[in-house]
């Protein structure tokens, strides 16, 4: 009844950039939570809790985040659905992460056949970061539409 993990040596040479999310305990002798050690994985990482953190949820910053939790009662149809996620996560990168060009949106609902049922939205969203070399890029972010 063992865990048994398989340890990794980190070159001491990197320095972290910030925690990797969702929280994970380290086990590479880097610190206490893995951690981002590149740039583009770090502003990834960002920009995926921008579009899923609500308003409200971050102390001090109300109106942080996409807040796309009340869009997810009020699904109607795709068409409506998209615009309003687009122009959502528009607006809250242009607010708190104006570095990042969105380039592309797409949207996947996959339902279970029930209309009364929970269904489940996977948005890709491609960016680029100039500044720092960062170029057609994706994030993934799945949401649950009632």
């Amino acid at each position: 009844q063992y865990d048994i993990r398989k340890v990794e040596v980190v070159d001491k040479t990197l320095l972290p950039i910030g925690i990797k999310t969702p929280l994970q305990f380290s086990f590479n002798g880097s610190g206490t939570f893995d951690m981002n050690y590149q740039v583009s994985d770090q502003i990834k990482d960002n920009l995926r809790n921008l579009i899923q953190t609500n308003f409200g949820e971050r102390v001090g910053r109300y109106d942080f985040g996409a807040n796309l939790r009340e869009l997810l009662f009020e699904y109607t149809s795709k068409d409506d659905f998209e615009n309003e996620v687009m122009i959502r996560i528009n607006t809250a990168v242009a607010k708190w992460m104006p570095f990042i060009e969105l380039s592309s949106f797409d949207s996947v609902i996959l339902t279970n056949g029930d209309t009364d049922k929970i269904s489940k939205s996977v948005l890709q969203i491609g960016y680029s970061v100039p500044k720092a070399y960062i170029y057609n890029e994706k994030v993934e972010v799945v949401i649950f539409i009632l």
